[in-house]
């Protein structure tokens, strides 16, 4: 790709932060109001509805891995324009659903439309900024690619509580627009286009069923078992080809998804944390709101608001981070950050029936905290080890990486969750009389079980955590200064690496 810029294109950032900002939003928006569209749709099974959330991941995660052959084909300008205008449709679609399959189609196309959005906003800041100053730039990035799915649940449980769950489309749907009509007047062209680029199509077969059938196994696995047909089938299909995939991204000469930027020993680690520390992440945004909805039996509105405060600290933090990476490197916030998060999350597998509304607030704002001074650290830090050409590349590896990942970790921590609150109830039934049942102590009994689902999987991603702070322990800062010194090829067709690849 193209040099860094002289000077940075700020107004077409500022367009792209809107669109990455809606489309991120929508990765969390519907968690809170799952419950009340249960209601309202009719939908009996929570691993049903869950779909709206995973399903959302899931089309990103199957779309990202495109992200580098559409950015190095086609201009930023009508690519942006594209996905928006996909977002858009997609978003009014949602909006006015009459059922839950014309809803769930909605947010596929949402999720079709926005995947491309992150991958090139963060390929827009790499080349317009120099290296020794990304950490700054990547951490105002990170304040939309965090704060805005923080920021969702606490939205949602506003409008739930006082409107209908329909308005969180609503109000989305001018701001795409706004997005739109911005690109379409002043959005300009940055990066290089290789116009000789071609598309493997039976790759992105491939990697549509290998991430598909994972995250629908795993999804359909909380209500159907482990051991149906169909889910067993799902998950061999999905994890073969998933490894055909990988093979052919290895043979080809221009592959869908690059996987040289591997050989790079700071991106791998940086990659490997991030996948591992998504599946914490994402499923805390799920397993809390439960706990204080269906445990604590807390309205939409007051559980979007104790979750707020985490909101507000991830997007006063990003910019912060990124400060202090660019000052001090990524392994002392990565460290700080993650024991932060460690103790936190154990705090919350250890919430009971009547744990404060206070304590709840701290200990997840507690968790946000430490999350923020995680992420764009170690990303930014792998990606400055990459050649430039190799940087949509890279870009699409994170981005599929913590989407899938997310996806799938949200699904097995669901799984876990009813897993666990199914056995306590049985074990709890048992050595009651039926006759003496009421619904009292029906409810009574449920909220028990959940809470133990809840609690057991809390633990789990505490010991995800355990793991994740023992790799960054490994973390190097990448020399930036002999980074930029690299030869870097401008033929996009071969995108030859650079000397020290070759070596």
């Amino acid at each position: 790709m193209n040099k860094e810029l002289n000077k940075p294109p700020y107004l077409m950032i500022g367009i792209l932060f809107i669109g990455a900002f809606v489309s991120f939003l929508n990765n969390s928006l519907l968690n809170v109001a799952l419950p009340s569209i249960m209601v309202d749709l009719e939908i009996k099974d929570y691993s049903t509805v869950q779909w709206l959330a995973t399903g959302y991941m899931l089309v990103s995660g199957i779309l990202i891995p495109a992200s580098a052959f559409l950015i190095t084909r086609f201009s930023n300008r009508s690519l942006f324009i594209a996905s928006m205008a996909i977002f858009t449709l997609g978003t009014a679609l949602a909006a006015f659903a009459p059922n839950f399959a014309f809803l769930l189609g909605g947010r596929m196309i949402q999720a079709a439309g926005s995947s491309v959005m992150g991958p090139l906003l963060m390929n827009i800041m790499l080349v317009s900024f120099p290296r020794e100053k990304r950490g700054t730039a990547m951490g105002v990035f990170g304040m939309v690619m965090i704060a805005a799915p923080a920021i969702g649940p606490t939205l949602s449980g506003y409008i739930v509580e006082y409107y209908d769950w329909r308005l969180l489309f609503e109000m989305i749907l001018p701001l795409a627009i706004i997005s739109l009509i911005l690109a379409i007047w002043k959005f300009g062209n940055v990066m290089e286009q290789d116009k000789n680029a071609t598309l493997d199509y039976f790759s992105v077969v491939l990697s549509s069923l290998g991430f598909g059938g994972l995250l629908y196994g795993v999804s359909s696995a909380s209500s159907q078992g482990w051991d149906d047909p169909v889910i067993l089938t799902s998950l061999i299909v999905g994890g073969i080809t998933l490894i055909l995939f990988i093979i052919r991204q290895l043979r080809l000469d221009e592959p869908l998804l690059d996987l040289r930027p591997f050989k790079y020993p700071m991106f791998t680690l940086a990659a490997m944390i991030a996948i591992v520390n998504a599946v914490a992440m994402f499923s805390g945004m799920i397993l809390t709101p439960a706990y204080v909805q269906d445990v604590r039996g807390i309205s939409p509105l007051e559980s979007g608001l104790m979750l707020l405060p985490g909101a507000i600290i991830m997007g006063i933090m990003s910019p912060i981070t990124g400060r202090l990476f660019d000052k001090f490197g990524p392994r002392a916030l990565a460290v700080i950050g993650l024991a932060i998060t460690g103790v936190s999350t154990y705090m919350l597998a250890n919430l009971q029936l009547d744990s404060t509304y206070a304590y709840i607030v701290v200990v997840y704002s507690l968790r946000m905290f430490g999350m923020s001074m995680v992420m764009m650290p170690i990303m930014t830090n792998g990606l400055n080890q990459l050649p430039t050409q190799l940087n949509p590349h890279g870009t699409a590896i994170n981005n599929t990486a913590q989407q899938v990942s997310g996806s799938i970790g949200t699904a097995i921590m669901v799984t876990i969750m009813n897993s666990v609150a199914t056995t306590k109830g049985e074990e709890l039934m048992s050595g009651v009389d039926p006759l003496s049942l009421t619904e009292t102590s029906i409810a009574s009994m449920s909220q028990q079980a959940l809470l133990n689902g809840i609690q057991y999987s809390f633990y789990v991603a505490f010991a995800i955590n355990i793991l994740v702070l023992v790799l960054a322990l490994f973390i190097k800062r990448v020399d930036t200064r002999a980074m930029a010194s690299e030869p870097q090829t401008r033929d996009l067709g071969t995108a030859t690496l650079s000397q020290a690849e070759s070596k």
